[in-house]
């Protein structure tokens, strides 16, 4: 490492001192420049003043040894110092002659800086456009993950499950409750505000990888990887609501919350709660684990995902196989119906989405998109004309139904995307990710918050699925995850878009 100039002729100074003092004996040494020679004749024990000295020669020729050496390793550093400096004054000249300097007094700092300069005037412009712009979303990106603690609270958990939770989903009716499916070969009702568990069903003898509420009445559609679909009802009844937890105490985002035990969870489970054991259809077309499940608009009909590669559309009310959707060539990982209109967009491993067209009874038309490179892990149609895509790729793309041949955004991110949802009213995107997060963020990419993840709240292990409930005056995000548990978020919706 290089010294600076001023240190080192100090060093030198002080080592060419003749006497040097330690506690109550005076041993001085002569100092010899390391380039000169011993006189001949003259032993090592010679060079020593101070002839009352009680040390051994032995000892005093190992001193004379190990001085000598420092101050070989002192003159070395003192050259290179004094090289860098020559090289530095060269480069100082050559620049001067473009008609730029170098600041800084600092050796070392001065060279880094002239090598830097050394490269074309345009580099270095690009660079600092580059660094710039990466600096102003950092910064930006700081800004939305601090500001995430006041935006979303957490309103309740909901623990219950023996195995991950896959899918979670809110009825569309009165009474309002929360739906989640688990690889515990169960499907599980919830009170949203006591988070009571208010019903099972466990008519699957698979995991339960999918769960849809009925638009209009009190009916479930579930996915299984017993290779059927089960529509079933159900009646709950919501206890009392509970005070609201204390959830002021900070937390920090970037905490690992991984201190408790994998599977160990917080609270009491379902216990004895009342329990569907049978379906009032089974739907069994499919040769595959079927993974998910949807209710076209009306009701009336059903589609659903599968592993076998298909998608099949059923009649509700007979059960009835009415259309297979084939083309995918690998299998299928999600489906997502319109809200208002008869699409039907299925996703898949084979890194596509595809949009079925059923509004004309004679014309089944489909459109192929191919916009990620990995799988597609789900793909939701908004209220408005325009459909959102997740994949294992790490982004996100929105795109306009009106005009499909490519995304009018993309959002890229750091981990996997696994099933997005999009609120209705203010069409915000929550993504659940591998990494155990869940971002939010508008329709044209903008990153508005990150849901906070601490050992008192968040995920432990993989976030599997989101979904949104805007009913009332509140706006609430539920997420689920591997760690066998699912949670309420409340998410203050004008905060969050003020922020923006």
């Amino acid at each position: 490492m290089p010294v600076e100039g001023g240190s080192s002729s100090g060093s030198a100074s002080a080592a060419r001192h003749p006497k040097q003092k330690r506690k109550a004996h005076s041993l001085s040494i002569r100092r010899t420049n390391s380039t000169e020679e011993r006189p001949p004749g003259i032993q090592r024990g010679d060079m020593l003043e101070g002839q009352d000295s009680k040390l051994p020669i032995s000892l005093r020729n190992n001193l004379l040894d190990l001085f000598g050496q420092i101050e070989r390793e002192f003159e070395n550093l003192y050259i290179e110092n004094l090289e860098l400096r020559r090289e530095i004054d060269s480069l100082n000249e050559r620049l001067s002659g473009d008609g730029q300097t170098v600041d800084g007094g600092d050796p070392s700092k001065g060279a880094l800086k002239a090598k830097a300069s050394h490269s074309t005037s345009q580099l270095s412009q690009k660079l600092k456009t580059t660094y710039k712009a990466s600096t102003s979303k950092i910064v930006s990106s700081f800004k939305a993950t601090t500001g995430s603690r006041a935006l979303c609270q957490l309103l309740k958990e909901y623990v219950g499950h023996r195995d991950g939770i896959w899918d979670l989903s809110v009825t569309r009716t009165v009474p309002v409750v929360l739906g989640t499916a688990s690889a515990d070969h169960s499907a599980l009702l919830w009170s949203i505000e006591t988070g009571k568990c208010l019903l099972r069903y466990a008519g699957h003898a698979g995991s339960v990888n999918s769960i849809k509420f009925h638009p209009t009445e009190q009916m479930a559609l579930t996915a299984s990887g017993d290779q059927t679909a089960h529509i079933w009802r159900y009646m709950v009844q919501l206890p009392a609501p509970q005070p609201p937890p204390d959830v002021t105490a900070p937390c920090d985002d970037d905490q690992d919350s991984s201190d408790r035990e994998e599977g160990e969870v917080d609270g009491e489970g379902p216990g004895e709660v009342p329990t569907v054991r049978v379906a009032t259809a089974t739907l069994k077309s499919h040769q595959g684990v079927v993974i998910a499940a949807d209710w076209l608009v009306g009701g009336r009909q059903v589609v659903t995902a599968s592993w076998d590669r298909a998608a099949n559309l059923y009649e509700v009310e007979t059960s009835e196989l009415v259309h297979t959707l084939t083309g995918h060539d690998q299998e299928l990982t999600h489906c997502c119906t319109h809200p208002t209109q008869r699409l039907v967009v299925t996703s898949s491993r084979d890194t596509t989405f595809r949009l079925w067209d059923f509004r004309d009874p004679s014309i089944h038309s489909v459109n192929v998109f191919q916009g990620h490179t990995d799988t597609v892990t789900s793909a939701v149609f908004t209220v408005g004309d325009n459909v959102v895509s997740g994949s294992d790729d790490r982004t996100v793309k929105v795109w306009d139904l009106k005009n499909m041949r490519s995304p009018i955004a993309t959002i890229r991110t750091d981990s996997a995307v696994n099933r997005i949802s999009v609120s209705a009213n203010q069409r915000i995107i929550a993504l659940p990710h591998d990494n155990r997060q869940v971002r939010l963020f508008d329709m044209s990419g903008v990153r508005l918050a990150r849901l906070p993840r601490s050992n008192r709240m968040g995920h432990r292990r993989m976030v599997c699925c989101t979904a949104w409930n805007e009913e009332n005056q509140s706006c609430n995000l539920f997420t689920c995850g591997f760690d066998r548990q699912a949670i309420g978020w409340n998410i203050n919706i004008p905060a969050l878009l003020q922020e923006k």
